[in-house]
């Protein structure tokens, strides 16, 4: 498949500013993805409006303008290299595997877009950081930040078909996107089907300084 991966950064998180430059062990956050996302074979590039972000990845990062969210930054990627699908690995995500990667991509030969998703704990569930999936096996069905008590967790990689992923930003956006700060809602509430897949995931996603700690603290 020509499958590429880009990993969407920015520095002027509003939960966590320079998130992306925060050392993990000694090595930078976006670095760390990058490097992880490499190891699945594919092509990987770092897409950012942030020269900082550009000068520590080098010759794979795509400078693009200001974007709404991390899929509107991919699709402006989209304009800059020549594939017919495209994996979004978030930039908080240090602990990605090759495993998950793969498996998305595979996906993408029966889904248009496609996302993981793993078990998740009763604390999780209780967690609002913790972003929950709803789905039937096949397909899902809703996310949410304020579900309580079910779901499984979503983790923050997609594949998309690259014609799909050009249309992300026509596409009409509902209140309940904005409320929940959840850009995947846009696929759902304008009809598009997202394929799921059940994966293993044992790391810590970097939302907070607070999950930076828990992370310095398992190594």
């Amino acid at each position: 498949m020509n499958t590429a991966i880009l990993i969407p950064a920015r520095l002027d998180s509003t939960r966590f500013p320079n998130k992306m430059l925060a050392e993990l062990n000694g090595v930078p956050l976006i670095q760390r993805v990058y490097e992880k996302c490499k190891q699945s074979g594919l092509p990987t590039y770092v897409v950012t409006p942030d020269e900082g972000i550009k000068e520590l990845i080098g010759k794979d990062t795509i400078l693009v303008g200001d974007a709404e969210n991390g899929t509107a930054r991919c699709a402006l990627a989209a304009d800059y290299v020549n594939y017919e699908y495209f994996i979004n690995v978030q930039g908080d995500m240090p602990d990605i595997t090759s495993d998950i990667i793969l498996k998305v991509n595979e996906l993408l030969n029966e889904y248009d877009v496609v996302t993981p998703y793993t078990k998740m704990s009763n604390e999780q569930r209780s967690d609002p950081n913790s972003v929950k999936i709803i789905h039937n096996g096949r397909t899902a069905k809703w996310f949410g930040r304020g579900i309580t008590g079910y779901g499984d967790h979503h983790l923050g990689v997609y594949g998309y078909k690259n014609y799909l992923l050009n249309s992300y930003s026509s596409l009409k956006v509902y209140p309940e996107e904005q409320i929940e700060r959840l850009e995947q809602l846009r696929w759902i509430q304008n009809d598009v089907k997202i394929g799921v897949i059940e994966v293993e995931f044992n790391g810590i996603e970097i939302n907070t300084r607070e999950d930076l700690d828990k992370w310095q603290k398992q190594v």
